[in-house]
């Protein structure tokens, strides 16, 4: 993987995992694990040469033949594994169970994976969506907001977090060009130059947040949707604010990160700045890391800006 100066933002190499894989179920393992959960949380990429995971040629073969063009689909293909439902495309029959059989398996595969490989987390993360994004990202005509080219932290619009962070592992299926992505400095640093700019001592001292809590409580017991935390609610501002930002966007230092044909790499896109310039033919699967199992809670997003607030934003 090719990468520009960095200007505070390490990419970490996982060479040792297929040649070495005993180490899962050796003692030293859950160290390791624990020592690959720290370095995401604050913010370092993790980068496979190769998918870590079963992800069958055929399978791979079938999506890159499609003609997307000639589907009716969104921004991307999404697959809810706990619908078992495929959403964002239609088609024939036949293609479209094809497209689900492959979205559910490899879903399953990465999900396993992951359980041996960040051993931390296991049992306690909430599996989101996977996605397949086959078309090419240089060039797109979005909105602003939905623009991928554009530096941004993610944050969910119909999912609140209420504090979870936002994990995803991508593999580049492009047989011949790379996925490359541009990041920039560290949550900390954005955090403390631009949130208040961004609003957020408004959101932190929103008298609301009160009524939110008696909604949240209200859904626990079965009433309404689940309420949006102060934190949720500055995330989904900070994301605009950022791709709204002029200055920023040109301004900032930059890193580009180029992931090969067939690379896999793992991230949290909601501490890592990151924007994709170019590329097709991505798979990814998203993992909502609740506060509880996370080994360097320091680092979260949350806490970063509840302390910059001063005072909690999620309850």
């Amino acid at each position: 993987m090719k990468k520009s100066a960095a200007p505070n933002l390490p990419w970490i190499l996982v060479d040792d995992y297929k040649r070495a894989t005993g180490w899962i179920s050796s003692g030293g393992s859950e160290v390791r694990s624990r020592a690959y959960c720290e370095m995401l949380e604050r913010g370092q990429i993790l980068f496979f040469r190769e998918p870590p995971f079963d992800l069958p040629a055929e399978d791979q073969k079938f999506l890159l033949e499609q003609q997307w063009s000639e589907l009716r689909m969104h921004k991307n293909v999404s697959y809810r594994p706990g619908e078992d439902s495929l959403r964002g495309v239609s088609g024939d029959p036949e293609t479209m169970n094809r497209l689900q059989s492959i979205m559910r398996s490899y879903s399953a595969q990465v999900t396993q994976f992951l359980g041996k490989f960040l051993t931390p987390y296991f049992g306690k993360w909430n599996q989101d969506f996977a996605s397949f994004r086959p078309l090419e990202e240089e060039g797109r005509d979005l909105p602003l907001h939905k623009r991928n080219d554009l530096l941004h932290v993610d944050a969910f619009p119909s999912r609140p977090t209420r504090g979870a962070r936002i994990l995803r592992i991508f593999t580049n299926l492009n047989p011949k060009k790379p996925r490359v992505w541009r990041t920039t400095e560290g949550f900390e640093v954005l955090a403390r130059r631009y949130a208040g700019g961004a609003g957020l001592q408004d959101v932190a001292e929103d008298n609301s947040f009160l009524s939110r809590t008696v909604q949240d409580f209200g859904s626990k017991l079965g009433f309404g949707v689940i309420g949006r935390t102060p934190y949720d609610m500055f995330m989904l501002r900070f994301h605009d604010f950022l791709k709204e930002n002029t200055e920023f966007q040109k301004n900032c230092p930059k890193t580009q990160l180029e992931f090969p044909p067939r690379a896999t790499w793992l991230v949290f896109t909601d501490c890592v700045a990151h924007a994709v310039m170019s590329g097709q033919y991505a798979i990814e699967q998203t993992f909502l890391i609740p506060p509880k199992a996370l080994v360097a809670q320091e680092a979260a997003p949350y806490r970063i800006l509840g302390n910059i607030a001063g005072r909690a934003l999620v309850s």
